[in-house]
């Protein structure tokens, strides 16, 4: 087979690959990150590069010759790392329930001086040192696995049997994991992990304080797959391809970890502990599963619980025996992330009806308090996080996440990093859609208003578009542009989200009104707009009061989890008091979505503060 170079400008790498490879391909060989929301199909129009003078899709373009390859900014924007030295938006209630919070790790290390064996004293090595940290910690048995036991009589003598044991906690059960030499109890480490379908979040703990050293958040790798957890799916299925998006990312966690700890000076050694959180579909691709039976009536996982494993066995290169511990998940769509959130915020404990809202790609939604919880997981889509949409972005510089439109229909508009204005992030789009009506820009079923007289409106020549920034102002020299398409691919998210909140309702004879608090979580609320969400029929029109933002619930869970034996001990009990209502089977679920296909909602006597 006839083989040729292509360059990657301006990234500055090279490979050599057969005839008839595509370039999307070919650049991810090269380790060069290019945007591919469709996984590929050629649909998204994210992946264009130039080759000369033309500018081309690179997952439909072939390599026939060698290549001099330019990739812009705006194919690589959704791989650019977002980094966070000590903020993660952890606030409210998540701080309050940190705050009493017993310092409790899954991983504890004991310093043990033993008594030299004699002829009266004739204990094995590894009973002596059992029944020494035993003593120390009150519990009746621990476990230990062959590793540890074939060096364990040199590494005694070697320290006048003064020694470190390295305890976890796991399901019920204590395993030592290792023995040190010396008293090195105050070295001890372990990170927390959200591992969302658009972004990879971790951080570093001290055990013996709870101290979050730092946190780092990048886009997931996985994005040049798909941008959703259904065209992963379909990638997994090539050859190959489920382990080429298990190493995606898991180079997003090596990232982090040796990022963390380069810059925190910890050593890899005296980390001995990964909490993870994510969805089910993320959870196999990490673990190499196949995720296949996701996507297939009835739609079942290959596990939605995972033991506590080895972190090297996993490919997470931290301490050779530490644990990498991940939280279980309810079904298919309502994960360990889940979980994660619940434990985060304390909904299993509020004796009063509460809501917990993750909105994201797939937006995980329970409602109830401490007597009983319902889930359901609402197909969003990635509307929310900038795919998919005409100038859509992630939430990244330049990213336009807030906007007014005056009477003029100019735009003024707020971008991240007060950089100018390339694209339109979840955010954004929310008061966009907002100002679109309020003045009468389009109409309830979203479509735009054709008999505005002004340049901002106008024919793109496939439907109606409105400008809200020139090309002259804007830092990509083009037009950024909401399309009818771009407001009926939102309207149909926000419908997904209502409409779940209200078919949990109606399943257990609830009103809005009997709702007493409301929690929102991920990156994408910490930005949200309460008001606006709820013009557009996002949220319920109820006390805004009762709304409360708490972050990235999912990575707060996991490192409370990581921090607490109690809670990381609550999770399997959580997990099974959550009943799963699968939407797709609820016969009133679609009648409640048709009927939030407009702005708000066709029931107006839903939304009186719209009106």
């Amino acid at each position: 087979m006839q083989k040729f170079k292509v360059h990657f400008k301006p990234q500055n790498k090279s490979i050599v690959v057969e005839k008839g490879t595509d370039l999307l391909t070919a650049a991810i060989k090269a380790g060069v990150a290019i945007s591919a929301a469709c996984g590929g199909e050629g649909l998204c129009g994210k992946c264009k590069v130039s080759i000369g003078r033309n500018t081309v899709m690179a997952c439909q373009t072939l390599v026939e010759s060698d290549l001099s390859v330019d990739v812009p900014k705006s194919s690589t924007e959704s791989h650019a790392a977002a980094k966070h030295e000590s903020e993660d938006f952890t606030k409210g209630v998540i701080s309050e329930r940190e705050k009493g919070l017993k310092l409790a790790p899954i991983i504890r290390k004991i310093y043990v001086e033993l008594s030299e064996p004699t002829q009266d004293d004739n204990t094995d090595d590894l009973e002596r040192i059992l029944r020494a940290v035993e003593a120390k910690i009150a519990h009746a048995r621990i476990s230990t696995k062959l590793s540890n036991i074939k060096h364990l009589s040199e590494n005694l003598r070697d320290n006048a049997y003064k020694v470190t044991a390295v305890i976890a906690y796991e399901e019920g059960l204590v395993e030592m994991l290792a023995v040190e030499p010396g008293d090195t109890t105050d070295r001890l480490y372990g990170f927390a992990f959200d591992i969302g379908t658009t972004t990879v979040a971790g951080q570093l703990i001290d055990l013996n304080s709870g101290e979050i050293l730092g946190t780092r958040i990048a886009f997931n790798k996985q994005s040049s797959y798909g941008s959703d957890v259904i065209t992963r799916i379909i990638y997994a299925s090539n050859p190959n391809g489920l382990l080429t998006l298990s190493k995606a990312v898991l180079s997003n966690i090596a990232d982090i970890i040796d990022d963390l700890s380069d810059s925190c000076r910890v050593n890899l050694s005296v980390i001995y502990a990964a909490v993870l959180a994510g969805n089910m579909t993320m959870m196999h691709l990490l673990l190499k599963i196949d995720p296949a039976n996701i996507r297939k009536a009835p739609y079942i996982p290959a596990a939605t619980q995972f033991g506590p494993i080895n972190a090297r066995e996993v490919g997470i290169n931290i301490n050779q025996r530490a644990a990498a511990v991940f939280l279980p998940g309810v079904s298919t769509y309502v994960g360990g992330d889940t979980i994660a959130g619940l434990l985060a915020c304390g909904l299993p404990d509020n004796p009063e009806l509460t809501l917990l809202i993750d909105i994201g790609t797939n937006g995980e939604i329970v409602l109830g308090n401490s007597e009983w919880m319902m889930g359901a997981a609402a197909s969003a889509g990635p509307a929310f996080e900038g795919s998919g949409l005409e100038c859509g972005m992630k939430a990244v510089k330049g990213a336009i996440q807030k906007a007014e439109i005056d009477q003029n229909f100019i735009t003024k508009v707020e971008t991240v990093w007060q950089e100018k204005p390339r694209g339109i992030c979840g955010s954004g789009y929310i008061d966009i859609l907002c100002q679109l009506l309020k003045r009468n820009i389009i109409t309830k079923d979203g479509k735009i208003n054709r008999s505005i007289k002004s340049s901002m409106v106008r024919n793109n020549g496939v439907n109606y578009e409105f400008v809200l920034v020139p090309k002259e102002t804007s830092a990509t020299g083009k037009d950024i542009v909401i399309t009818e398409d771009d407001i009926e691919n939102i309207k149909r998210s926000k419908g997904a989200i209502y409409s779940a909140i209200m078919s949990l309702l109606n399943k257990v004879e609830k009103k809005t009104s009997d709702i007493k608090k409301i929690y929102i979580a991920g990156g994408f609320g910490n930005y949200l707009n309460i008001e606006n969400s709820i013009y557009i029929g996002l949220l319920p029109d109820i006390d805004r009061n009762i709304y409360e933002f708490i972050g990235n619930s999912s990575l707060a869970g996991a490192r409370m989890v990581l921090l607490s034996r109690d809670l990381a001990s609550r999770a399997d009990a959580i997990r099974k008091n959550v009943t799963y209502l699968d939407l797709s089977g609820e016969p009133n679920y679609m009648d409640e979505y048709v009927a939030s296909l407009f702005f708000p909602h066709t029931d107006m006597g839903r939304f009186p503060s719209a009106q």
